[in-house]
């Protein structure tokens, strides 16, 4: 079989254009862009009217012959037994498109929206929206043929024409609306004319409505919302299907200006007012249903709501923010003509109105973040609750916070404080949360919920903006988690001194902890006024500790409390307190180890030195002294000398012992030497007055072994042991210890002459070999300079023999002259001569170029 392509050209006659091949007779056929479909046998192919290529589709059943139907879209209607596929124009399928007839149709005209079948006994017509509902079943048996015209069908019987006139589209659309059919409804709207745009868009919404209601009813929510949506209805609207959502008193609520010229609109045409009424009347009949079931039920119609809100939120809060931001600038510029009146001319004073300004995007956007606000709390999405907090909102602060407090969701409620600056409120809540999760009553979740640290994660971002807040916030964590708190004041820079005086008030009981805590985390320390208060507390408390002991009886210096181990260790790592106060502080027969600390502090060794010796008899701590001493003054030559201060109380203890107790009394600390005796100071003997004075004086004199006593050991012509026994034992030790850090001529003027050498041994060994190899040392580098020095001396008397031979070919390098008979210079390399004149100009010009090149610098 051939199918033929015709043209007509003008309305004339028919030009065959192409020719194309197909299997059997068509018995239907349709144009869908650049293909024709075709019916043929039993099958749908489908040939592209350019390449004539041919593609099958699928069968048309087993009973009904193939039956084509192009539609207004583009799309086809191919009919198979007695349903209807809807393919596109390459005969693919649509995936939610077909109509089931009650019968086989023998053709099928359309009528947009409709599609109008030829049954045996009857016409049917229905939808063409899914799912193609039946619309109307007109009763006319054995009708031949049906043709479509612009306005209505014609049905030929087999002696009658009816003609098939379609209800008005209003009519219809209220027809649909009544029976639910709210899809073909909306369809149909999109039909009416343009001139009755407000008409249309009132049925729209209208329909909308009520479709949003009939979707609500049955559980379909969120469908629903999509409905409430597309009417454009204020969220007020929607709002009012949830009477438990507690909402703010505005005067946008209840006004449904709007919308009520939308329903009057609509009510020409249809009686939604009459099925919104009665739906208002079923949402309060659902006291049958079980709880379970209504609880569900409200899960999911809030899950519903918040997608809305969040959907329309955007707009709502942009508009809220131009109109804060319109109001800002209006409040601007009228400042600023308040401010220029002065200078104009004075005008007769009239108030003027102020102007009203529209706020009810703000009142709007205030009604949706506070329901927004109890939908997420109500379907647990707490997390969603605190990101709408945290951001720029307009929840109404009552309302929630009562809601939240009701609902104890705590979290919610505390972001709510922080977003409105309530920290005072949000940090006694805190406060009291984590009192209560420690209570045996709480479960583990709430007890790891709640817990100091949030309260410290709080106080952070507050420290720089209120730090009195987070001072007075912060004593429940001080107490509790004293660390992490000193490190929240460190690290955020509360300032120091505003933290201790706080405390110093208010909680004195922490200040010690606070700045121990603080000197031992800051990596640069604290300041001496705050150094000075520490050790002050410390001292105060080994004050009281000292006086019960005291008064019982079991006073020792060698007794030892945490708080005197942490002042004594203040003492010695930190310099930064007030010495003089402090020693006043002290009682005189008591504390020796804290005063000698503090009299090291102030360079008063010696004082120190005696303390250890001979009131604490601690001759290692003394020792270690002096080794603290030299090693951290190893620079200074006057630090060289506390060996010898030692060794001068070790071999005079009595005399030492005495001076302390007549100078116990502390000196002022800007003194760094002790206090020379006067000189009224009554002493036996002149060369022992001497002795005593190089004695006080040790730290500031140096001993040198050509001095007028060189030749003689201390001991010599005074009785030593006027002064008590001494501690030879103690000084030997000394000595054959620490014989490198020890002067030993002087260490030997200071022995008694009765000294056996034998007890020297460990002393002087040492000291002879280390002496004798420095010596050796000596002369070696002695003898290797004057080695260097006599080849210097050869080398130069060589290069004084140099001979050089000046002719009359001879010339200067520089001016490359003859030499002649003029002074010349020759230089190191003893080849390059040059006038003695050129060589003079020459380092002259490179003296100059020196000069300038340093300038440059």
């Amino acid at each position: 079989m051939c199918l033929q392509m015709l043209i007509s050209y003008g309305g004339r006659e028919f030009v065959e254009v192409k020719e194309f091949s197909v299997p059997d007779i068509v018995k239907s056929m349709a144009w869908c862009g650049d293909n024709i479909c075709l019916g043929i046998r039993r099958d749908y192919m489908i040939i592209n009217s350019v390449t004539g290529a041919l593609t099958e589709v699928f069968s048309s059943g087993r009973i009904a012959p193939p039956l084509v139907v192009p539609l207004p879209t583009g799309e086809l209607l191919l009919g198979k037994d007695n349903i209807g596929v809807f393919v596109d124009q390459n005969g693919k399928l649509i995936h939610d498109g077909r109509i089931i007839w009650s019968d086989t149709p023998a053709s099928v005209v359309v009528h947009k929206p409709y599609a109008v079948a030829r049954l045996p006994r009857h016409v049917e017509i229905r939808s063409l929206r899914a799912p193609s509902a039946l619309v109307q079943t007109v009763v006319l048996r054995d009708v031949q043929k049906l043709v479509q015209t612009d306005n209505y069908i014609l049905a030929s019987l087999s002696n009658s024409v009816y003609g098939l006139l379609p209800v008005p589209i209003g009519a219809q659309i209220v027809q649909l609306t009544a029976s639910g059919e709210f899809e073909d409804a909306l369809a149909l709207c999109k039909l009416l004319p343009p001139e009755d745009s407000n008409l249309r868009a009132a049925k729209e919404s209208s329909i909308h409505m009520r479709y949003g209601h009939f979707l609500f009813d049955n559980g379909s929510y969120e469908e629903a919302m999509e409905q409430f949506s597309d009417a454009h209805v204020d969220i007020t609207y929607v709002l009012s299907l949830y009477p438990y959502l507690v909402l703010p008193q505005t005067h946008i609520i209840g006004e449904h200006d709007k919308l009520q010229d939308l329903q009057e609109l609509a009510r020409e045409s249809s009686d939604a007012t009459d099925e919104m009424e009665a739906y208002s009347l079923q949402l309060h009949d659902s006291d049958d249903k079980s709880p379970l079931e209504n609880k569900k039920m409200s899960h999911n119609a809030l899950i519903a709501l918040v997608k809305y809100l969040q959907k329309k939120r955007n707009g709502i809060i942009d508009r809220a923010t131009s109109e804060v931001t319109e109001e800002v600038v209006s409040g601007a510029v009228h400042h600023s003509l308040n401010l220029s009146e002065p200078y104009k001319a004075k005008k007769p004073n009239k108030k003027r109105p102020q102007t009203h300004r529209s706020s009810v995007a703000r009142e709007m956007a205030n009604v949706l973040d506070t329901s927004l606000l109890q939908a997420l709390v109500l379907t647990r999405q707490s997390p969603g609750a605190i990101e709408l907090l945290k951001g720029l909102n307009y929840c109404d602060l009552k309302i929630c916070e009562e809601f939240l407090k009701e609902k104890s969701d705590y979290m919610v409620l505390l972001e709510l404080y922080r977003s409105n600056d309530m920290h005072r409120e949000a940090l006694q809540l805190l406060n009291r949360l984590v009192e209560e999760s420690k209570s045996a009553m709480a479960n583990a979740d709430f007890s790891k919920k709640f817990n100091p640290q949030m309260i410290i994660e709080y106080l952070r971002p507050l420290c720089r903006s209120d730090p009195m807040l987070v001072l007075e916030s912060s004593l429940y964590v001080l107490e509790r988690n004293p660390s992490d708190t000193i490190e929240l004041f460190l690290s955020e820079n509360v300032p120091a001194d505003l933290v201790n005086s706080y405390l110093k008030q208010h909680a004195p009981n922490l200040q010690s902890t606070y700045l121990e805590l603080m000197l031992s985390m800051s990596e640069t320390g604290i300041n001496p006024n705050l150094q000075n208060e520490l050790v002050q507390l410390y001292l105060s408390e080994v004050l009281d500790w000292y006086k019960i002991l005291k008064d019982e009886g079991n006073w020792s210096d060698k007794t030892y409390s945490p708080t005197r181990n942490k002042l004594i260790s203040t003492l010695e790592s930190n310099s930064g307190y007030n010495t003089d106060t402090l020693l006043k502080r002290l009682p005189q027969d008591a504390l020796f180890e804290e005063r000698a600390i503090m009299y090291g502090k102030m360079n008063q060794h010696l004082r120190a030195l005696s303390l250890f010796v001979h009131k604490l008899h601690m001759p290692e701590r003394a020792v270690a002294y002096c080794d603290r001493v030299y090693e951290e003054g190893a620079q200074q030559p006057s630090k060289s000398n506390i060996y010898f201060n030692l060794l001068q109380i070790y071999l005079n203890p009595k005399k030492a012992e005495k001076e302390i107790e007549q100078k116990i009394i502390p000196v002022a600390s800007q003194y760094p030497g002790i206090q020379r005796v006067n000189s009224t100071t009554k002493l036996r003997g002149g060369r022992m007055g001497r002795k005593v004075v190089e004695i006080e004086g040790a730290e500031d004199t140096r001993f040198s072994p050509s001095g007028p006593d060189s030749g003689r050991s201390d001991g010599d012509g005074d009785d030593v042991s006027d002064g008590g026994p001494i501690m030879l034992n103690e000084a030997l030790e000394l000595l054959s210890q620490r014989w490198d850090r020890i002067n030993g001529a002087q260490a030997l003027r200071l022995l008694p002459r009765d000294t056996k050498l034998q007890d020297l041994v460990s002393f002087l060994e040492p000291l002879l070999r280390n002496s004798s190899e420095h010596r050796r040392n000596y002369m070696v580098i002695k003898n290797l300079i004057l080695r260097a020095n006599l080849q210097v001396k050869e080398d130069l008397y060589k290069r004084r023999q140099a001979v050089v031979k000046i002719d009359g070919d001879s010339m200067c390098s520089l001016c490359h002259k003859r030499i002649a008979n003029s002074a010349f210079a020759i230089y190191p390399n003893g080849q390059t001569l040059v006038h003695f004149v050129c060589f003079r100009e020459s380092q002259q010009i490179k003296a100059v170029r020196g000069a300038n090149s340093v300038k440059r610098r």
